[in-house]
Formats: structure tokens, C-alpha cells, sequence
């Protein structure tokens, strides 16, 4: 995940919004740790030691963002520098097509959104890491180790994850009468229940009922499909079969085109426009991401908690999984150094944690994440008691990355125009057959 940035990838969904800094006693905690501690593991040829290398790093952040991981590889690494060219978001894709495509020497590492990963490798844009696979195994998931593994070869390193949870008004629940949902896993809502107090809290005040941040993207849609059944909507054996109309996918996108026909969402409010609307007090519940406590710790002055995303009654628990890897460039110039710096930004706890210093995105790096964790529960105080041991439970238990295809891209941006039509009033069963349609013709040139 996901990542972004407001991850709105034009797919992502991901992008997870890195709208934020967190806390001044992670900075202190992450920029003393990537200067102590080291574990990357050196590469021959242009080490990057003293000879001098440049190390050129592409990507969609803001260059606040990689500030410090730069600062402190650069400390370990003396006569290695390291310049990062910033890339806005909606042109990352093509950029990177059109100037790897033509063996640009000028980018080394790149940022990958980590669902195009294959894409990328079928293309031959990504060098092969599979000598560390290893690692990257025991560095982060098994989520976030597959999502960079295609035809049984690594192509990049996780090095953000994401997840996404309910957002709760306790006061809008309270004056409808409801008792707030537990931040136990163990207690976990289902989207039914939640619907009903919904509506429960409309009718006592509040403006709507429940609210998703990215109202047309598959990041965070995705998880309805899967909770009954329905799969990620790509199936067989090269991963190049569209599988959006079975039973679990139209049960799961008439439910949520009942929000919108219900008046529970409004129709009106685009993908990541919704969170003022929580934070204002208009709704009682929020789908949103780890991005959102500090945000909601500094505008939303109610009573506010967090608890784990629901699932359907009697479907499976299900959450997003995912954000951003970083891969080198088989035309760099300078390999060995990248990989010094990739192994760094990723598979070494501190140098990780240090990527996640200036925005609140989860490191991917499991040490690392349980060293951020904590601070990140800290910043919205009492409302976001809790948040650390949730997250790090959805993330062993529930997560379930994007699929993992060569398709990928046309299918997401199929489906999110499909997510935009449903929740506009479009019939379901009628749009999902579209879109699987257009999905198959337009994978027809991949096979």
C-alpha cells in the first residue's frame, strides 16, 4: 500500500498521505538509531566508499520526506552522496516508463508503487534482487516480501507498509444512544452493525453515517470482495483473469452502492475530501488510515477512538496491506552503491525508520515498525489508545496485499472507474460484467 501521499495512486490507492510529521520523540528516536546502529550489506565493485559515487534516488515525495535516511546513509557512507529528484505523483508512471525505457543513466533507485512491481519487472525496469532474498524474508511480512516477488525472483524492497481502521465519533454514538465499538480485534464490528448505528446516528443529528477515504479506489475497497469470498478479482494461473462478477464481489458492491442510494455516504464528496468531513463532527464513522490520527488529534474536537475496520457478518476479516518498494535501475551506472542505499532505506531497521521520520506511514521493516508504532499511538493521546497493538495485529492477521499481476494497472483503473460508477447508481451486477470485459480485452495483449 499502498503510500502514498496521499496514495491515490491513480491507482492507489494508496496513496497514503503523508500529510504529516510525527512526533519529535521519533524524530530523536529514529535519527539517533540510523546513526548507531548499521547492517547493510556492502556490495563490491562501486561500494560507494570513498570513491566518490552519487547515488540518484526518483520519486513522488515531497524531498523533506527522504531527508533523513539520506542524511544518515550519507554519515555511514563517506564519499557517497545521494540526490533525490522529486517527481508529482499523477506523472511518476510515466516518467519512469518513458526514461527507463530508454535506459536513462540518471536514476538509480526509483520508488515503486508496490502493485506495479511486475509490470515493472516483466518490462525488464527493474534489477533482480533475488540474492537477497533472504532478508528480505526476515525483514518484513510475508505480505510485504510477495508483493516484490515475481516469477519466483525479487524485484525491490518494501519500505512502507500501510493498513486502514475505523474512525469512531463517540459523541455522535452517544447521543443516538450506542455504545462505542471495543478497539479489541476480538470484538471487531461488522459492516451490518455498523450501517445500523449509522443510520441510528443520523437520525439523532449527525449529517451522515459512515464515511470511506478513498471512495472509488481498490486499496481500500478491495477488502469488502475478500471479507466474503469473492477474492481479489484476478485469478488463474499467470495471474491474468478477471474475476469481479462471483457471488462475494456483487454482494460486496451492492452493499456498498446501498450506502450511497441510501443516503448513509454522500455521493458528493470525492476520495481523500472526506476526512474534514469526520473531523468536523458530521459523521460517526471514518474508514481511514494511520495518516489520520495525527491529523484527527489536531482538528477534530470531540471524542473521537479507533478500532478495527469491520468485516461481514459472517465473511472474513479482512484489511488493506501495502504502500510503496523502492527498486534499482538495470541501467545505473552505479549498482553496487544503490544497493548499499536500498538495503539501508530498507532491510536496515534504523535506515528504515528513519524514511518514516518526517510522515506518518508505517515502516515495513518489522523492528522498525515496532519502534514507530508506539510514537504513533502518541500522537492522538487518549483517542488513539490502542492504535499500535491494532495495527500490528491487522498487519499479521488480516492483511491482504493488492494482487500481485502484471495486469495490474489497467485492472485497478478499470475497477476504480467502475467504484465511481456503482456508487453514482449504476446497476452492479451490469457493472462489474463491464468492467471484467474491459479488463479481459485489455489483457489480451499481455498474454
Amino acid at each position: 500500500m499502498i503510500p502514498p501521499e496521499v496514495h491515490t495512486t491513480p491507482h492507489s490507492r494508496e496513496r497514503t498521505p503523508h500529510m504529516r510529521r510525527v512526533s519529535l520523540a521519533l524524530v530523536a528516536l529514529s535519527a539517533t538509531a540510523a546513526l548507531a546502529l548499521s547492517g547493510c550489506s556492502a556490495s563490491s565493485g562501486d561500494s560507494g566508499s570513498a570513491d566518490g559515487s552519487v547515488v540518484k534516488l526518483l520519486g513522488a515525495e515531497d524531498p523533506a520526506t527522504f531527508a533523513p535516511v539520506i542524511s544518515a546513509f550519507e554519515a555511514e557512507n563517506k564519499g557517497t552522496t545521494v540526490k533525490y529528484t522529486q517527481v508529482p505523483f499523477d506523472q511518476l508512471s510515466s516518467t519512469l516508463q518513458q526514461r527507463l525505457a530508454a535506459k536513462d543513466k540518471d536514476i538509480d533507485v526509483y520508488t515503486v508503487d508496490q502493485p506495479n512491481v511486475s509490470q515493472l519487472a516483466a518490462q525488464g525496469f527493474l534489477e533482480d534482487l533475488s540474492d537477497l532474498k533472504d532478508q528480505a524474508k526476515k525483514a518484513t511480512t510475508p505480505e510485504q516480501y510477495s508483493v516484490n516477488v515475481y516469477q519466483d525472483k525479487l524485484w525491490a524492497l518494501s519500505v512502507w507498509n500501510s493498513t486502514q481502521m475505523m474512525f469512531v465519533n463517540n459523541d455522535a454514538l452517544a447521543k443516538a444512544g450506542i455504545a462505542a465499538p471495543s478497539a479489541n480485534p476480538a470484538d471487531r464490528w461488522t459492516w451490518e452493525q455498523t450501517v445500523d448505528a449509522g443510520k441510528a446516528a443520523q437520525a439523532a443529528g449527525s449529517k451522515w453515517g459512515l464515511l470511506f477515504e478513498q471512495v472509488e479506489g481498490y486499496y481500500q475497497l478491495q477488502p469488502l470482495a475478500e471479507s466474503l469470498g469473492g477474492g481479489s478479482g484476478i485469478t488463474g494461473k499467470d495471474m491474468l483473469t478477471a474475476d469481479v462478477t462471483n457471488p462475494g464481489w456483487t454482494k460486496a458492491m451492492q452493499w456498498y452502492a446501498d450506502l450511497y442510494s441510501n443516503n448513509v455516504s454522500p455521493r458528493g464528496v470525492g476520495g481523500f475530501q472526506t476526512s474534514p468531513v469526520f473531523a468536523d463532527g458530521d459523521v460517526p464513522f471514518f474508514i481511514g488510515g494511520p495518516w489520520d490520527v495525527g491529523k484527527f488529534a489536531e482538528n477534530a474536537k470531540f471524542n473521537w477512538s479507533v478500532v478495527p475496520m469491520p468485516a461481514f457478518a459472517g465473511g472474513k476479516a479482512v484489511t488493506p496491506n501495502g504502500s510503496w518498494s523502492w527498486g534499482i535501475n538495470p541501467a545505473s551506472d552505479h549498482k553496487d552503491a544503490a544497493k548499499k542505499f536500498l538495503e539501508f532505506a530498507a532491510l536496515n531497521p534504523a535506515g528504515n525508520l528513519a524514511t518514516t521520520e518526517k510522515t506518518t506511514i508505517i515502516p515495513a521493516n518489522t523492528e522498525a515498525q515496532a519502534k514507530y508504532l508506539p510514537t504513533l499511538e502518541a500522537l492522538g493521546g487518549t483517542h488513539s489508545a490502542g492504535v499500535a497493538d491494532l495495527i500490528t495485529e491487522e498487519i499479521k492477521n488480516t492483511a491482504v496485499p493488492r494482487p500481485v499481476s502484471v495486469g495490474y494497472v489497467q485492472f485497478e483503473s478499470m475497477m476504480n472507474k467502475a467504484f465511481a460508477d456503482i456508487r453514482n447508481g449504476s446497476p452492479v451486477e451490469a457493472r462489474l460484467k463491464d468492467a471484467q470485459s474491459q479488463i479481459e480485452a485489455a489483457w489480451k495483449k499481455l498474454r
